[in-house]
């Protein structure tokens, strides 16, 4: 029953990928990332396209801290 059913890839602010049915709304805070099909398709993009599983806020202070280490390296 369910296996024939629609699937859409939704993606969040932190850049976290989730499989929805179709036809309903997108939960809150989740917007459509522009792939629909079979569960074994979404699936299949979601693991294609989410390579970092960490969350956007946490790649970005990781990207910040290492900045503010290359910077402060560069000053002694």
């Amino acid at each position: 029953m369910f296996d024939d059913l629609q699937m859409k890839v939704v993606v969040n602010h932190e850049q976290q990928y989730s499989i929805w049915p179709a036809d309903r709304d997108n939960p809150l805070g989740w917007n459509d990332a522009g792939k629909v099909g079979s569960k074994e398709e979404c699936l299949a993009y979601i693991e294609q396209a989410w390579t970092d599983m960490r969350p956007l806020s946490l790649r970005r202070s990781m990207a910040q801290l290492r900045t503010s280490r290359t910077s402060s390296d560069k000053e002694k």
